[in-house]
Formats: C-alpha cells, sequence, structure tokens
C-alpha cells in the first residue's frame, strides 16, 4: 500500500512541476512572438518624415564667460612656465659663472 501511495503522490508531484514548466515556456513564448511581431509590423511601417537634423555648426553652443576664463588660464599658466624657464636659465649661467671663477673669498693658484 506504501509504494502504491508514493508511486502516485510521486506521480502527481512530477505531473504538477511538468505543468508548471510546460505553462510558463509556453506563456513566455506567446510574448516573445507577441514581441516580435510588433518589431516586424514597426519595421514594415514608412517612417514619418521628421527633417533634417540640425547641422553641427548649429549646434555648438559658445559661452563666451568660459572662454574668456579659458583664455585667461592659459595665459597665466603660459607665463608661470615661462618665468619659471627664465628662472632656470638664469641659476644656469649663474652656476657656470660660479664654477668657471670660483666662489667669493677663494683663492685659486
Amino acid at each position: 500500500m506504501s509504494f502504491v501511495l508514493g508511486t502516485i503522490s510521486g506521480t502527481l508531484a512530477a505531473g504538477g512541476v511538468y505543468y508548471g514548466f510546460s505553462n510558463l515556456i509556453s506563456r513566455r513564448t506567446e510574448m516573445h512572438r507577441a514581441d516580435l511581431h510588433h518589431i516586424s509590423r514597426r519595421l514594415l511601417e514608412v517612417p514619418v518624415d521628421i527633417g533634417a537634423p540640425p547641422a553641427a555648426s548649429d549646434r555648438i553652443v559658445h559661452h563666451p564667460f568660459t572662454s574668456l576664463m579659458k583664455e585667461q588660464w592659459n595665459a597665466a599658466i603660459g607665463s608661470a612656465f615661462s618665468g619659471a624657464r627664465e628662472l632656470e636659465q638664469e641659476l644656469s649661467r649663474w652656476g657656470n659663472a660660479l664654477i668657471s671663477r670660483g666662489f667669493p673669498g677663494d683663492k685659486r693658484e
């Protein structure tokens, strides 16, 4: 009796699982079929003429304040670098003169 009851309950459980998966697969398949049908219909429709997009030069937005700030920043950085370059050259000349003539107070023989 126990063997028959176990077999029947196992069969019912397996049937329920099979029915659940089968139902889920068929519903998802129907959804995908409907989506594909809708997408294929949209691909076959003639698009509405929306006109030409604006030219690239029309889409450029000019910001005069930002441009002014960028120019001033670049000028300040440029002057800082040229000042550093001049200082380095002056230090190089001073170092070369110091090496060739010696330190003040040194007696060269």
